[in-house]
């Protein structure tokens, strides 16, 4: 078994590839330098993931994705990243994207933030883009070939 693993909660994950998908994010952390001992992926609903931010977090609003970094050192990263799938769909449709190309941002997002990015100040945010895309581009021309 691969050490990304996609589990549902109260939401499917409606993409192609799904293990295609998961070998990326793994290769993502290799490109990145940074060694991946587990990541969990865990599709919710918005209900579910406002609660877990209201929870865990303290924020009282609906979000597409929280990330959560368990690892117990920096040789070895591990993490659960939560993803509203009612969220990225919603999203897709305000930005006019696919609903896959919405569901790879916010699936890079998580792994680029266990890689150490940031996304609260301006500067941040660009870089934080520009690595999304940057992923985004990659794994189609890989897929592709």
């Amino acid at each position: 078994m691969g050490k990304v693993s996609f589990n549902y909660d109260d939401r499917r994950f409606p993409v192609n590839n799904k293990r295609g998908i998961q070998s990326f994010i793994e290769r993502l952390f290799g490109i990145e330098k940074r060694p991946l001992q587990q990541l969990n992926y865990i599709f919710c609903s918005d209900d579910n993931l406002l609660h877990i931010n209201r929870s865990f977090l303290k924020h009282d609003f609906y979000t597409d994705i929280i990330t959560f970094d368990l690892s117990e050192d920096k040789t070895k990263t591990s993490g659960e990243v939560y993803i509203s799938v009612d969220r990225v769909k919603d999203n897709a449709k305000t930005l006019k994207v696919s609903f896959e190309d919405e569901a790879l941002r916010v699936l890079f997002h998580g792994a680029l933030h266990l890689c150490g990015y940031k996304d609260k100040k301006k500067d941040d945010i660009t870089i934080m883009r520009n690595k999304e895309d940057y992923y985004i581009t990659l794994y189609k021309s890989i897929r592709s070939t």
